[in-house]
């Protein structure tokens, strides 16, 4: 009888031992402090710093045959639309182009970005800004032979702060050689 209580004891000290308190957690490794949040966007404190617009840049030779003034129309930030207040403008390339006096010549239409976005992105930004403007002058009448388009993404790039990253957004039309 001896070796069997001796057996069920270690069966029940086994027992009992198995079901003792488990170990605690290892501590965790690494940081360990909370995360901090992103500070919020700040708006912007000038009027004139509007980081939603960008332009269409229409040479001086274009502008003076076609009799065009005011030659800005705006995209938007991380956008290639085209805005309906460039419609206006738009029209006039478009007659000037096909039965004015440019009737016959072609245009380059360069699309630019600003210097935010990775240099691929904004080589195609550029590129999507452009076709939309030649789009745009397409269903207003222009042939679709009298304009090529281009990307020079974020090439020419100058801006430093909203105001100037703006006019970095741009389409630039001129005169095909």
């Amino acid at each position: 009888m001896t070796i069997l209580k001796s057996v069920g004891l270690v069966l029940v000290f086994g027992i009992a031992a198995c079901g003792s308190e488990q170990k605690p957690p290892a501590a965790p490794s690494g940081n360990t402090e909370p995360p901090v949040a992103a500070p919020a966007p700040v708006a912007a404190e000038k009027p004139d710093d509007d980081p939603t617009k960008g332009q269409i840049n229409i040479s001086d030779e274009i502008r003076r045959a076609c009799g065009i003034s005011d030659a800005e129309a705006y995209f938007a930030f991380d956008s290639a639309n085209v805005t309906p207040a460039a419609k206006a403008v738009m029209q006039k390339l478009a007659v000037c182009f096909s039965t004015g006096p440019l009737k016959g010549r072609r245009m380059n239409l360069v699309g630019h970005a600003d210097p935010r976005g990775e240099e691929e992105y904004n080589m195609v930004l550029g590129g999507k800004r452009a076709d939309n403007v030649k789009r745009t002058l397409v269903s207003l009448g222009l042939p679709g032979d009298q304009a090529s388009t281009t990307s020079r993404g974020e090439m020419d790039a100058v801006g430093t702060d909203e105001s100037s990253y703006a006019k970095d957004r741009r389409v630039d039309v001129v005169l095909a050689s």
